[in-house]
């Protein structure tokens, strides 16, 4: 098992309203350039701590994407902000070794009363929200729920990559699972790594989608650059909707290390390209 800083198991999240002072137009997949533009903030307050967002394997800051209301855009792959609504955006860290990237962040959005300045324009920040908890503390959270059914809204397009760039596009339990105890077993203290495997997740655990709200996407979350020069796009394909996952037969501790990945997903993101505005999932346990 790969060994990491063990001088914190705290993991933090913000929640940010924005907005706009007028109407502009954003990519359907807002949150490359949300990404972007968090580089940009960080790259005033601290090249170095952009730099450990760029380089991190595990993108372990993970931003929602703008949520909110938009109107459509005569630009083509684009959607339209509107002075009248507000749109929320939100952060997470769950390693220990990037606390510096959430303090950056902090300070330079709210403390110093920054704004997001998108290619088309500018997002006003008007209010913030704070979470913060430990690994134990979400282990406790999910001990003191009885036999509990995980009910998740996979908010934004969540690509999980079960084989090479192969992703799933349905919210089976074990990739979704799986994927979320390596994003815990990284960031956790040694002593409070689980062990889950395949077998005993898809043997424990049933999934009830909600067919109405399932829908699946291809997102922009990167622009590399071509032998030749010129950009090229890359894409994640993934899903979102809502799904309750209900036990079955499954142990005390089963269950407990399950509704723990859960909560921590709100905090980590589930999947791949967590920072550019994919895997964001919101959970309530019943």
């Amino acid at each position: 098992m790969e060994q990491h800083a063990q001088t914190s198991s705290r993991v933090r999240r913000i929640k940010l309203t924005v907005r706009p002072e007028e109407r502009f137009p954003v990519p359907q997949s807002d949150g490359y350039p949300v990404y972007g533009s968090l580089l940009g903030v960080l790259d005033n307050v601290d090249e170095q701590v952009s730099a450990q967002v760029h380089d991190s394997p595990l993108g372990s800051l993970h931003s929602s994407g703008l949520q909110g209301v938009f109107s459509s855009s005569d630009r083509a792959h684009h959607k339209t902000i509107r002075p009248d609504k507000e749109y929320t955006l939100t952060l997470g860290i769950v390693d220990p070794d990037d606390e510096a990237i959430f303090e950056a962040l902090v300070n330079a959005l709210v403390l110093e009363g920054d704004s997001l300045r998108l290619t088309d324009g500018v997002l006003r920040i008007e209010s913030f929200e704070s979470e913060n908890a430990t690994h134990e503390m979400l282990l406790e959270r999910a001990a003191a729920m009885d036999d509990p059914t995980l009910d998740i809204e996979f908010v934004t397009a969540t690509c999980i990559e079960e084989a090479g760039d192969v992703t799933t596009m349905f919210p089976h339990r074990v990739p979704v699972f799986k994927s979320l105890l390596g994003k815990w077993n990284k960031t956790a203290p040694d002593e409070l790594e689980l062990d889950l495997s395949r077998e005993t997740i898809a043997a424990s655990v049933i999934e009830k989608p909600d067919a109405r709200a399932y829908d699946t996407h291809s997102v922009l979350v990167n622009r590399v650059e071509n032998e030749n020069g010129q950009n090229r796009n890359l894409f994640r394909q993934g899903f979102t909707g809502r799904v309750a996952y209900a036990f079955k037969d499954a142990s005390e501790s089963m269950r407990n290390a399950l509704a723990t990945l859960a909560l921590f997903g709100e905090f980590s993101g589930v999947g791949s390209a967590v920072a550019r505005g994919c895997g964001a999932m919101e959970v309530e346990l019943e």
